[in-house]
């Protein structure tokens, strides 16, 4: 009989398991669907011998997560690191480019260089401040107040209208808009711009990472720690039910409020259970997955090598295609995330092609095949884009809903990313992930510190089970 139960098994779940089972406790992780990982499965969508991430692709937050760090993923998978980060191409072949290099970044940005060195200088300089602030739960005193302070005024600044103050041209607010708008919001906002300044500063301290052979490579090697110490991972076992499983001493649930409640049956007193039903949701994604008989034919230098590409045009062009979107509609000129892992593993394709994961944004709920309008943003910063697709498949919203029910309405990030939904997430506390239920906890990116590969809301939820539970305390994670 296990001690501890873990329903999901994307990166939060497993993070819960290792934390737990590395404490010498018996778990048993219960996946729904027919292969774990979440939100970092990679499979053959089209054709035999391409290899397509179906979530999550590139991963700025592994190198920084406290967890990930002292689990030691860097020694236990291989990690290929662009030295460009991510950009934004503008038209007439010009592209601003986000380098690990801050200066290089600067030198890039023409009269606005000294001015974006300005701005990110200081967060690059705290970034472990900034990554322990925005990794935890907000509601507390910050380790590092000056970092703090800083991050905070740059983020009153950029998530206001005040966002174009420092700057002349068009380079250096493209590249901001690009990464903050990875949030999935109106913009600006003070939430979008929080989390794209602190990608941005990741992406100049440790870079943005693709991991070889897939993202699932993240879920195996935990899932290989997790069975070394005596864990298991059990696929295609749904849990409808809290009473459909082994009556454990802790429960671990890797799911969104909808899925909480439901498998509540009930249990939990008004407050709460009228909490959950009032959670909200963010809006959707439309996936495009593409194989191509080439590399993306970009018509600005330097794109090639970045990991990552906000394609979406000016500043001005991309909050404009987020805020039709925050009002319900679909843009004609949409903000498309792209990236081309190919370029950087070779084992993503054979010889000669190149797979490309790329999607937009949507409204919640959307059942509108983006699949022409991504193509015909790429084509605009790509001649030739068209020339080069061998294959595509879409992802609507809808679908991707279907896929993850965490993923409600297509919102990958498990809940709204507003200043509400990052301190709220899903209730106002000092330990969220605690349920009225005693010995069930939440540990899904419905809580916090949100969305993005962590695994730290697991690890949060397992340190508190540890506590509350068993008497025991953290355990060494690295191998």
């Amino acid at each position: 009989m296990p001690d501890v139960a873990v329903v999901g098994s994307g990166p939060n779940g497993l993070a819960a398991a290792v934390t737990l089972a590395r404490a010498g406790l018996k778990v048993h992780v219960y996946e729904a669907a027919a292969s774990p990982g979440g939100g970092v499965r990679t499979t053959e969508l089209m054709e035999p011998g391409h290899v397509h991430d179906i979530c999550s692709a590139v991963h700025p937050m592994v190198l920084a997560s406290p967890f990930f760090r002292e689990f030691g993923l860097s020694r236990r998978i291989r990690l290929e690191v662009p030295e460009v980060s991510y950009g934004s191409p503008l038209d007439g072949g010009r592209a601003a480019l986000a380098y690990r290099s801050l200066d290089k970044t600067a030198a890039g940005l023409g009269r606005d260089g000294a001015a974006f060195r300005n701005l990110m200088g200081p967060l690059v300089d705290r970034v472990d401040g900034i990554t322990d602030l925005t990794l935890n739960q907000l509601l507390r005193v910050p380790r590092d107040p000056v970092a703090a302070g800083l991050f905070g005024l740059r983020t009153l600044e950029q998530g206001s209208r005040l966002w174009g103050l420092r700057f002349r041209e068009d380079l250096a607010p493209a590249l901001l808009t690009g990464v903050a708008a990875h949030a999935v919001s109106p913009l600006p906002a003070l939430a979008a711009a929080g989390a794209g300044l602190m990608l941005g500063a990741l992406a100049h301290a440790d870079g943005w990472p693709v991991p070889l052979g897939g993202s699932v490579a993240i879920a195996e090697a935990m899932i290989a720690d997790l069975e070394a110490h005596g864990g298991v991972v059990e696929t295609g076992a749904r849990i409808g039910s809290l009473a459909e499983l082994p009556p454990v001493r802790a429960t671990l649930l890797d799911v969104a409020p909808p899925g909480l409640l439901r498998m509540a049956d009930g249990k939990f007193p008004d407050r709460y259970r009228r909490t959950l039903e009032s959670f909200r949701f963010g809006n959707g994604a439309c996936k495009v997955d593409f194989i191509l008989s080439g590399p993306v034919p970009w018509a600005a230098p330097g794109l090639a090598d970045a990991g990552t590409v906000h394609v979406g045009g000016t500043r001005e062009e991309m909050a404009e295609a987020e805020n039709l979107v925050a009002a319900g509609r679909h843009p004609e000129r949409p903000y498309v995330l792209v990236s081309q892992p190919s370029r950087f593993d070779a084992s993503r394709a054979p010889a000669g092609r190149h797979i490309l994961w790329s999607y937009c944004h949507v409204p919640a709920g959307s059942t509108v095949d983006m699949g022409e309008a991504v193509i015909t943003q790429l084509e605009r910063f790509a001649p030739g884009f068209r020339d080069v697709v061998v294959r595509y498949k879409v992802t609507t919203a809808a679908a991707l809903a279907d896929y993850n029910e965490n993923y409600v309405g297509g919102d990958f990030s498990a809940g709204l990313m507003d200043l509400r939904g990052l301190v709220q997430r899903p209730v106002l506390g000092p330990v969220p992930w605690r349920t009225p239920i005693p010995g069930v906890y939440l540990c899904s990116s419905s809580t916090p510190p949100g969305p993005g590969v962590t695994g730290m809301p697991g690890f949060h939820a397992a340190k508190y089970a540890l506590k509350d539970i068993f008497g025991l305390r953290v355990p060494t994670l690295s191998a």
